[in-house]
């Protein structure tokens, strides 16, 4: 009796990851709990006939497995592998571009049937699988009648696939014995490589895990074949003085000393997958941690923390332990060398929400390692900051969550999220989105605020796109009452201090005064003063008389936002290419840019050319016609360079366009300096 395919899967699950659950077993295979149930049956069957402890499962999921099966398994794992496991698509696939990877000889379609043990149509259809994992290496699966079945593309990329084919087989039912057979990977050759990571351990005071060091000898073994073969990495685009002086690259140069020939481009490969490599001892950071890298993980932690709206306790610890991964990972990202998670897809799916939040707060990595962080990586990072989360006891699933829709352009979009953050203290704000996004929106909401009404089973709030005081009390209010029958207006400070005073001893009673107000009444604080980041300049710090042009006419809007331009292209703010993207960025039948009567915003992505936050401004006399409905006599050019330096100044500047007053003091203004004395006027909070 032999166990089908996913039966032998579900069984090597067990025999690798014991404490996963019924639940994880239907979301990670896509089964349902009767067809577990199913192969379970038959795996006991087959555990029986063997003479072996079966598996049992309790009410809560989880499964049982006596220790003897464990051993008894392990035992013939690596010594029976081929007998009884049938493998499954993913692992035929995996191993047919092993075999292409480390092929001595050609390859034809008779190798692998005799290989895998499977039919040529079969391998046939695992051919095109396997096209397709090589394509996300920018390789192809090609054939010849002269050299049979072959890898095409850079060696570079060669190089990332092994590693990543090795990684993913040494983790399958008997992977290292399916390494050595179908590369023929000499033992003793494995061994003495061992021995040398061994000595390199030693020798840097680290610690690599198990699992890589499992796993690199074969790495290494196999690419000194392709270098032996004449298959040399090229076009290197990594820096030797980057990576010369580590300590890695002089444990490569011992573990390289007995072998003649190896280009410094190889040495500097074999390198960066030591830097890579995960390593578990905490010493080997301590030592040379890139204060950078740092700075950017806190910035993000700081980020998570407010848009979750959590705190996370004891973050220096959590800090020190996401750094335990990032240091490899900051090399794996930059150099496109990042492994695949076998959790991916299951972290992406029980905990999109958190993942998302994760994506979202990773842009100070991003910024400092120069690449977007791929999905593999920032799983990684969810899995590290949920557990710490589930640890602490925070659950984001408990908490509202929101989302904005606004047609009217990236700028103000941002600043109503920003002023609905400030707001709604206790939501998780998701996205901004326009409506296109959200009609596609993938991810579970509670409530959506919207410039415009949406068709939407879930709370919908209408709101304007720039709101007052009052707006905001009134919002507050009915947002509040209708989401949790809680109104604001029943707050009672000094009952709250009198309840609070009861039970414990008050050391600062303004401090903790000052607080509650902040908590239950965002937005109108105790002082008066908004907590904006000091880095934010003010309306008048931006639009200086400089940044001022008043012009008599200008012959269509591109010109007026050319004439606009001009202050910023002479300083160097904005590039040429940034004002194109303003224009073609327009849309006619929606001219979100006319914030007000007169007046027009146009901006653009910051990746578009933007140097600096900066803005400037542009006065006509004539009005020019934006569409049939807007004429605009005022244009402010907006660059912004990141999502929130720019809110404090834009917010004034929304509060300018807010006021007909202003808007005709700066239409009938005489000079530069007049306008800049009414923008003095709008910068202050």
């Amino acid at each position: 009796m032999e166990l089908d395919a996913r039966s032998s899967s579900l069984l090597q699950e067990l025999l690798t990851n014991s404490g996963i659950r019924n639940k994880d077993l239907e979301l990670k295979y896509g089964l349902s709990r009767r067809q577990i149930e199913y192969s379970f049956g038959k795996i006991n069957d087959w555990l029986e006939a063997r003479y072996l402890p079966q598996i049992k499962r309790t009410k809560t999921g989880h499964f049982l497995i006596h220790k003897a099966l464990l051993t008894a398994l392990s035992s013939e794992q690596n010594q029976q592998a081929g007998s009884t496991y049938v493998l499954s698509e993913e692992e035929r696939t995996n191993l047919i571009i092993l075999m292409l990877l480390s092929k001595n000889s050609d390859l034809s379609l008779l190798h692998f049937t005799d290989a895998l043990g499977v039919s040529k149509n079969t391998i046939l259809s695992d051919l095109k699988n396997a096209q397709a994992i090589a394509g996300a290496f920018e390789l192809a699966v090609t054939y010849s009648r002269v050299l049979g079945y072959s890898l095409e593309g850079k060696e570079f990329n060669k190089r990332q696939a092994l590693i990543n084919i090795v990684y993913r087989t040494i983790d399958m039912y008997g992977g290292e014995t399916w390494i050595k057979e179908l590369s023929g990977a000499d033992s003793s050759e494995i061994a003495a490589l061992s021995r040398k990571m061994e000595a390199v351990e030693a020798k840097l005071n680290l610690k690599f895990t198990d699992e890589k060091m499992e796993s690199m000898p074969y790495i290494l073994l196999l690419s000194l074949r392709r270098i032996r073969q004449g298959q040399i990495v090229e076009g290197f685009h990594i820096h030797c003085d980057e990576l010369s002086d580590t300590k890695e690259y002089q444990a490569v140069e011992e573990i390289l000393h007995d072998l003649q020939g190896i280009p410094t481009e190889e040495r500097l490969f074999f390198t960066l997958h030591l830097l890579t490599t995960n390593v578990s001892s905490m010493a080997y950071l301590s030592e040379d941690t890139l204060p950078e890298l740092t700075r950017a993980l806190d910035e993000m932690l700081s980020l998570f923390e407010r848009s979750a709206c959590v705190t996370l306790q004891d973050r220096g610890q959590l800090l020190d332990k996401i750094l335990l991964h990032l240091k490899p990972a900051y090399y794996r990202i930059k150099y496109q060398l990042t492994i695949a998670n076998p959790l991916q897809e299951t972290i992406g799916k029980e905990f999109k929400e958190l993942h998302h939040l994760v994506k979202q707060s990773s842009v100070p990595l991003r910024r400092l390692i120069g690449v977007d962080i791929p999905e593999s990586e920032t799983t990684y990072l969810t899995m590290l900051i949920g557990g710490w989360l589930s640890r602490q006891g925070d659950s984001l699933q408990q908490k509202i969550k929101a989302l904005v829709v606004c047609p009217k352009g990236v700028c103000v979009s941002r600043l109503l999220q920003s002023t609905l953050r400030e707001l709604f203290r206790e939501f998780i704000f998701f996205d901004s989105l326009s409506v296109r996004e959200f009609h596609s929106y993938a991810l579970e909401y509670d409530v959506v605020f919207s410039t415009v009404y949406l068709p939407t089973d879930k709370k919908l709030f209408v709101i304007k796109s720039y709101l007052d005081k009052e707006d905001k009390y009134r919002l507050r209010q009915q947002v509040m009452q209708e989401m949790s029958g809680y109104s604001p207006s029943e707050f009672n400070m000094e009952l709250i201090m009198e309840i609070v005073g009861k039970h414990a001893v008050i050391g600062n009673s303004h401090s903790l005064r000052v607080e509650l107000e902040e908590h239950f009444r965002p937005g109108e604080r105790a002082s008066g003063k908004r907590d904006y980041d000091t880095r934010m300049p003010d309306l008048n710090g931006l639009l200086t008389p400089d940044m001022i042009r008043l012009e008599r006419r200008a012959d269509s809007w591109q010109e007026a936002v050319r004439l606009g331009a001009e202050p910023l292209l002479r300083r160097g703010a904005i590039t040429p290419g940034y004002v194109e993207a303003m224009i073609d960025s327009y849309d006619r039948e929606d001219p979100y840019i006319v914030i007000g009567p007169g007046l027009a915003i146009p901006h653009a992505d910051p990746a578009s050319g933007v140097n600096e936050v900066s803005m400037s401004l542009l006065r006509l006399e004539e009005p020019v016609s934006y569409s049939e409905a807007y004429p605009v006599q005022v244009i402010v050019i907006i660059a912004a360079k990141d999502k929130h330096q720019h809110l404090r100044s834009l917010m004034q500047l929304m509060q300018l366009a807010g006021s007909q007053e202003a808007v005709r003091a700066v239409i009938e203004a005489g000079s530069a300096l007049e306008i800049h004395k009414v923008a003095v006027k709008f910068s202050k909070d």
